[in-house]
């Protein structure tokens, strides 16, 4: 005779059974014979500005051709030329795609924050939600005054002062900018839910759990 289910055998298996699956994109790709004629110019300039098609949050962006390509400019400069650098860049988005459990985010530029030199300790804390250990003292500044913006969404002055001494207050928009730009895109691709590349699976673990 089978043994009978016990009663955590049967709770698990009606979680298992229960687990919602992957959530549908709500703003999936647009056929490009659906394209509206201000779409399709948005796409083009986007293309040729970038050197690659839409993709990622431009995607649900484009149905709204204008706040696209103004999202597309002030990445270009965010991205690009913050005064920064690429690591602190890199690092700074991390946060903020790890604030927002932004799945999308954190795989577009986890490969490139460790090519621009931010150690692969710092980036699993991040990922972890832990405060790293053994930053350098840039990478401190720029972690807290991040870390501040998004979670208590003020920072305090000892924060402040030593972000404006370590980048001065260009450097302090500029951090500031990319926390915020990053955020504009997390808000969009969460609430769009759009989907990671085929074959990706999330890299993050949600928060809250």
């Amino acid at each position: 005779m089978d043994r009978p289910f016990t009663r955590a055998a049967i709770v698990i298996s009606l979680l298992f059974f229960a687990a919602p699956a992957p959530a549908q994109d709500r703003m999936p790709p647009i056929p490009a014979d659906k394209l509206t004629d201000a779409q399709k110019r948005a796409a083009e300039a986007f293309a040729e500005g970038r050197g690659y098609a839409i993709r990622g949050p431009f995607v649900p962006l484009i149905r709204s051709p204008e706040v696209m390509l103004r999202a597309k400019a002030m990445g270009d400069y965010l991205r690009f030329k913050s005064v920064l650098g690429p690591r602190l860049n890199e690092m700074v988005i991390l946060i903020t795609a790890r604030e927002w459990s932004q799945q999308y985010e954190w795989q577009a530029h986890h490969t490139i924050a460790l090519k621009e030199g931010l150690r692969r300790e710092i980036t699993d804390a991040i990922a972890d939600g832990r405060r790293p250990t053994g930053m350098a003292d840039d990478e401190e500044a720029a972690y807290d005054m991040a870390t501040e913006i998004l979670r208590l969404k003020r920072v305090s002055d000892p924060t402040y002062q030593r972000a404006v001494a370590k980048f001065g207050e260009q450097g302090v928009i500029d951090l500031l900018g990319v926390t915020g730009y990053y955020t504009f895109l997390a808000i969009v691709m969460n609430a769009t839910r759009t989907g990671l590349p085929e074959n990706v699976a999330e890299p993050l673990r949600r928060f809250p759990e």
